[in-house]
């Protein structure tokens, strides 16, 4: 009974024999099929059976792509020049059509990859049966066999006919192992794509070239009158003449006309060179727009980058032009989609989104890893969140002196820096002021999102910077089921607060009450936090017993309190009300509103007179009434 072998454990083999050296040069079509079960049973072939993607066989194939390319040569100057086919190039043609044979042969033994199961069969009496009924066994038997010689051997006559340089001709069917080559080479990392593509064209027209004058000669040595030809109206007695000189002439006229100029001196002049005229020129204009659309995919391919970037900065002129941007603004548009086309081989977007979500991963971890856990936030958080935070981090480039944050602008993501410089900066009275310089794995960004306000400062690039993006939705969802992790980020945040500069923290408004409230509410002491001092509670059995709880957000939600019923007319100093950071319980709710109003509350009503029972229903800027 016939036996199958998956080719995935040949791989494995062969690989580890250090006979693949690199894997694009594998078949891309040697795959096992889904739910193959792979065992140490099936590592090798049968006897005698080679397995496709062999070095040795592969190096087989290239070997005789070589003698294809003097088969291709060969065989239509055979038929233009007779007498070298039984003449100087007999042996050579032998000798070649004998590493064909040899080559039949091992065909034989070569196992082949059923299109049905994706399984290299290696049985042997299916891979004969399956090469004798396909169309190549035939062809390959009929361009090996030396007719002239054989015919010579039998009948013992020399024979110089044209039948036998037709019958040569067969031998072009070994061109499909020049198109199978340049096939691979293409799909082959290794190997420039344009060089391949290139060579592949030029080698099609010199085939073109030489063919074409092959065949003309032939014509002209054919005819009753040799006078009476294109090269006997010039050469007189040209089928004398030495046979290198009637090539000449031949190349000469093929490659003029092919290249339509045309000079005139050699014209068709009997009917039926005539005929091939019109033939050949016609296949010229196909053959030309075939060489014209390759070279310009290829030109057009190399270049699509560039016409992208002057097509997107003639956008951005355009438009700066008409909406009257300042001179400055347009600056910065323009750097930055510079920077973009020049970055745009080291985004990992583009590069990593068709990869497995293990890989992608893998990278984030040896790209990220270091500069996240050398940011504040991050110290002493878990290996596991880290693991988790790298992933969905984004790299991006941003050129010198162009906002990276704008003041005021919607807290959507926060950055940390890992490489370059940035600028804090403020705006007061019209006028810009300097506050901080950030360098490497210093954030930016990150006091919006955690206070869910607009962000208090513009960020902007002193140099060239790459800086790594992490969005506030993404954060929070990471952040829900590692409470403890949560806690110590709270805690790095709130330290990393106290040391800011009193002139930054005079621009952030409220600061200094939410400061407070923070310390009382939503810090515990952290073991795992290094370089921080733990916040002091003097001992509250309270106030540790609420932070102990899972945090169920680590970005604030702020409402506004009143100290009196919604229905009551309340002291003008109560009437705004004051704005909190709302706490993890009602509990904590309760002891922030008595130290808020000096008096200690058992309800909380909503503006519309509704109880609130769970902080977690609660909203941003909700207005509560605690009395």
């Amino acid at each position: 009974m016939s036996e199958t072998r998956s080719p995935l454990p040949l791989l494995f083999r062969r690989r580890s024999s250090g006979e693949i050296k690199n894997l694009t040069s594998v078949s891309s079509s040697l795959l096992p099929a889904f739910g193959t079960i792979v065992d140490e049973g099936h590592l090798q072939l049968k006897k005698y059976v080679i397995a496709p993607y062999d070095r040795r066989y592969r190096l087989w194939q290239t070997f005789l792509v070589v003698l294809v390319v003097y088969s291709a040569w060969a065989s239509p100057f055979e038929l233009a020049f007779g007498k070298v086919a039984s003449g100087s190039l007999e042996p050579v043609d032998l000798v070649v059509d004998a590493f064909f044979v040899v080559d039949i042969i091992l065909t034989f033994f070569i196992a082949y990859l059923d299109k049905s199961t994706y399984l290299l069969v290696d049985d042997r009496k299916k891979i004969a049966l399956r090469y004798v009924k396909k169309l190549w066994f035939p062809m390959d038997v009929a361009s090996t066999l030396p007719f002239q010689f054989l015919y010579r051997i039998f009948t013992g006559k020399m024979h110089r006919g044209d039948v036998f340089g037709f019958l040569n001709l067969l031998r072009l069917w070994r061109l499909r192992r020049v198109s199978e080559l340049f096939t691979r080479l293409e799909k082959d990392t290794r190997f420039s794509y344009y060089w391949t593509r290139y060579c592949k064209l030029i080698a099609v027209t010199l085939f073109a070239v030489h063919s074409a004058g092959c065949f003309y000669y032939w014509l002209a040595a054919s005819h009753g009158q040799p006078e009476n030809t294109w090269i006997g109206s010039l050469v007189h007695d040209f089928k004398h003449r030495n046979i290198w000189l009637g090539y000449t002439y031949s190349m000469y006229w093929s490659i003029v006309t092919l290249t339509t100029v045309g000079y005139g001196d050699l014209h068709a002049v009997n009917t039926g060179e005539k005929i091939f005229n019109m033939l050949y020129m016609l296949f010229n204009i196909s053959l030309t727009a075939y060489l014209i659309g390759n070279m310009t995919n290829l030109i057009v391919h190399s270049a699509a980058r560039t016409f992208a970037m002057r097509d997107a900065i003639n956008q951005i002129l355009n438009y700066g032009s008409k909406n009257r941007l300042p001179e400055g603004l347009r600056e910065q548009m323009l750097a930055h989609m510079q920077l973009k086309f020049k970055t745009a081989e080291l985004k990992q977007e583009a590069v990593l989104e068709n990869l497995p979500k293990a890989i992608r991963s893998s990278v984030a971890q040896h790209l990220f890893r270091r500069t996240a856990e050398n940011t504040y936030l991050f110290k002493g958080v878990s290996e596991d969140f880290i693991a988790q935070l790298v992933t969905e981090m984004k790299a991006e480039y941003f050129p010198p002196k162009v906002e990276v944050i704008l003041q005021n602008e919607i807290a959507t993501d926060f950055y940390i820096l890992v490489s370059g410089a940035v600028d804090i900066l403020t705006y007061k009275n019209g006028t810009e002021q300097f506050l901080s310089k950030l360098g490497s794995a210093d954030m930016a960004g990150e006091i919006g999102v955690f206070f869910n306000i607009p962000q208090p400062f513009t960020v902007r690039t002193r140099r060239l910077s790459q800086v790594i993006r992490l969005s506030h939705h993404d954060f929070k969802q990471m952040l829900q089921p590692h409470s403890e992790d949560g806690k110590t980020i709270i805690s790095n945040f709130i330290q990393y607060l106290k040391g800011l500069k009193q002139e930054m923290l005079e621009e952030i408004p409220y600061v200094t009450e939410l400061l407070g409230g923070l310390t009382t509410e939503h810090t515990v002491p952290n073991e795992g936090t290094h370089n921080h001092e733990a916040p002091s509670y003097h001992g509250d059995p309270n106030v540790e017993e609420e932070t102990s709880k899972s945090i169920t957000s680590t970005f604030f939600i702020r409402v506004i309190v009143h100290g009196h019923h919604p229905n009551e007319n309340a002291k003008e100093d109560d009437m705004m009300g004051k704005l909190i950071n709302l706490p993890d319980s009602i509990e904590g709710l309760f002891r922030l509103a008595e130290k808020k109003f000096g008096k200690r509350g058992s309800k909380v009503l909503m503006v519309d007179g509704s109880e609130v029972e769970e902080l977690r229903a609660l909203r941003e800027n909700d207005h509560l009434f605690i009395f």
